[in-house]
């Protein structure tokens, strides 16, 4: 299997199944990056006032306030967050965008899936809190569900789309291990009836 492809390119399409199986997977790598960073900054004898890895890291980016006190107080660990975030947000998103191609559509429904729901949820306490707020917190959380059953359990399009092959066909079309065969290898030599003429066996007397 190509990992490679499964993990960093947007090109082509995944299933169900690699879909599920890369989300762990991602979810793994997030663990053992965690562990590396913060042994890193107690190497470094760095205070570590908190730590994650998570989707909302991403809309923090948009929001300076969120990583004021890091910059005044902790400058590599905020520059390790952004890395450790980077990684992570570019593995998520080529995971998510194929399984949307595998659905028939394009990337540009991550907009609608992810950055309204993912903003609303960064600036909610922010937001004037007015009964006109209801209907964008009411779509948030539709687009947020539409997308997590559109992702993780809306079976794909049947045969190629304008994306690719299907899934099942990308995975016969890989190179598989050679076999031996052995029909090919031997050589089967007839035996000769007879000697040649004018040549004959002599026999002990």
């Amino acid at each position: 299997m190509d990992w490679t492809w499964y993990l960093f390119r947007f090109d082509g399409r995944i299933g169900r199944a690699g879909f599920w199986c890369s989300l762990i997977l991602v979810f793994c790598g997030m663990i053992l990056l965690l562990c590396l960073c913060l042994g890193i900054m107690n190497a470094l004898g760095s205070e570590v006032r908190s730590f994650n890895l998570n989707a909302d890291d991403v809309f923090r980016i948009v929001d300076p306030t969120s990583y004021r006190w890091a910059l005044l107080d902790n400058l590599p660990l905020l520059l390790l967050k952004l890395a450790a975030t980077a990684l992570t947000l570019w593995i998520s998103l080529a995971i998510t965008v194929k399984r949307l191609h595998d659905r028939d559509k394009s990337a540009w429904w991550l907009l609608a899936y992810f950055m309204l729901p993912g903003l609303t949820k960064q600036f909610e306490d922010r937001l004037p809190d007015t009964y006109l707020m209801l209907p964008i917190a009411l779509a948030s959380f539709i687009l947020s569900l539409a997308a997590f059953v559109e992702t993780g359990f809306l079976r794909g399009t049947a045969g190629p789309n304008r994306f690719g092959p299907a899934p099942e066909a990308r995975d016969d079309s890989a190179p598989s291990a050679k076999v031996w065969d052995q029909s090919r290898e031997i050589e089967f030599v007839p035996p000769r009836a007879s000697p040649p003429g004018g040549m004959h066996v002599k026999r002990g007397a």
